[in-house]
């Protein structure tokens, strides 16, 4: 139980050096993989920016896949790490625990079927000089909104998970 005043570390001081690398790896894998969901966002308004493109947006609208962005599918994997190593202490039947994981699902459901395949639009896009303005338009403020919809439900479950309501 978090009492007032106990940190995120502090409850998992009774549960040793490996549990606490797990649970750094599960904060660092949810920054990271919506840090770079939020780039995302931010890449798709630059990109129907008028004018000759900058090299880091041309770099990153080149032809492949955001491998970096896939890296939230870490973050349940590294919760249940976390469950199973907590010894009793949580469990799936937590409130805290199910809003995070539903939370999660919805964030991962928006980034594959809307966030990344607005992405790969876009690749297609910005490697084609005769691209009708107004997709693109519409196509980065697709991919702009899921980004920041990914973002805001992030954020949300950040704070849920530090809460644990």
């Amino acid at each position: 139980m978090l009492l007032p005043g106990d940190t995120l570390f502090a409850v998992s001081k009774n549960r040793g050096m490996a549990y606490d690398s797990v649970l750094l790896l599960h904060v660092l894998a949810a920054f990271a993989g919506f840090g770079v969901v939020g780039v995302a966002g931010i890449y798709a308004l630059l990109l129907r920016r008028d004018g000759p493109r900058s090299e880091a947006v041309a770099r990153y609208y080149r032809p492949g896949v955001n491998w970096a962005g896939r890296i939230i599918f870490l973050v349940p994997v590294l919760g249940a790490t976390l469950i199973a190593m907590s010894s009793g202490a949580w469990s799936y039947g937590d409130l805290w625990i199910e809003i995070g994981l539903t939370t999660w699902t919805i964030a991962a459901v928006l980034g594959e079927v809307v966030l990344w395949p607005a992405e790969r639009r876009l690749q297609r896009l910005a490697a084609d000089p005769a691209t009708d303005r107004r997709v693109l338009v519409r196509t980065t403020r697709t991919a702009a909104l899921a980004s920041a919809t990914m973002v805001v439900i992030f954020l949300f479950t950040a704070v849920v998970m530090v809460a644990k309501p």
